[in-house]
């Protein structure tokens, strides 16, 4: 039986962007014998989620007709609107609007100076010095950590909790380039967590308000991936570009 439909059904039914032919057929034909499905699905998947939805060169291997955005999804006249049909995107931008753009900062430059917050204190990350006692005999380590509720560390605020409301900039298989807001928390989605190029699937029924998609776990799948060029870059900028945002001009 020929390995390329095989393939193709194997990749489509994980909700993976869809391989172009070219692509399928030279996976299936580089070794002979050709590895088996599980092998070759897994290495389609790689290729797939590490690849620019945009290449549209001889070597792409995104299917060269697979769904794109409507033309006037970014549109703030519409009040209102449904995809037709399951979109792949990639995401090239994340910002967590619970945090102002200045705590967000500070947040990153913490980080930077080895601090973390919990609740509503700040907590230097720095060993006591070996020995170090107070009059009682107890060592400062032991009082310091006795004399405030015991929690775990919370996790950095940029990082995305429970409350927190992202909004990303999704890109399609043309380039088109559309906003994206959670409507209701998606736990996968949040600086530190959400990689630059990751790949996710809008589905179907998925609601567009005034040139806005609504993101909610029904309507999105995270399928995971990035491009790594892009997210390095993104990652070495946004504490740079978070301060020019706020003027903050810092050494």
């Amino acid at each position: 039986m020929d390995l390329v439909p095989q393939l193709r059904r194997a990749i489509l039914a994980q909700s993976l962007p869809p391989p172009s032919q070219s692509f399928l057929t030279t996976l299936t034909t580089t070794r002979s014998p050709p590895p088996p499905i599980p092998s070759l699905l897994a290495t389609a998947k790689a290729r797939l989620l590490a690849s620019d939805l945009t290449n549209t060169s001889s070597s792409a291997i995104i299917d060269p007709s697979a769904p794109v955005f409507p033309t006037n999804i970014d549109a703030a006249a519409v009040k209102e609107a449904k995809l037709a049909q399951n979109i792949h995107t990639q995401v090239i931008d994340i910002e967590n609007l619970s945090l102002s753009r200045w705590e967000q900062v500070e947040e990153l430059e913490a980080i930077e100076r080895g601090e973390r917050t919990r609740g509503r204190q700040v907590i230097r990350v720095v060993a006591p010095e070996d020995g170090e006692t107070d009059a009682d005999g107890s060592s400062a380590a032991q009082n310091q950590a006795s004399s405030r509720p015991a929690a775990a560390p919370s996790a950095p605020a940029t990082t995305g909790g429970a409350n927190a409301v992202h909004r990303l900039v999704l890109q399609d298989r043309q380039g088109k380039r559309v906003f994206a807001v959670e409507l209701k928390r998606i736990n996968g989605i949040g600086i530190g967590k959400t990689h630059i190029g990751e790949k996710i699937l809008l589905k179907t029924g998925a609601f567009v308000a005034r040139g806005t998609v609504l993101l909610t776990p029904e309507t999105c799948t995270l399928l995971g991936g990035k491009v790594d060029a892009w997210h390095e870059t993104w990652m070495e900028g946004r504490l740079a570009r978070l301060k020019e945002s706020v003027g903050a001009d810092r050494p």
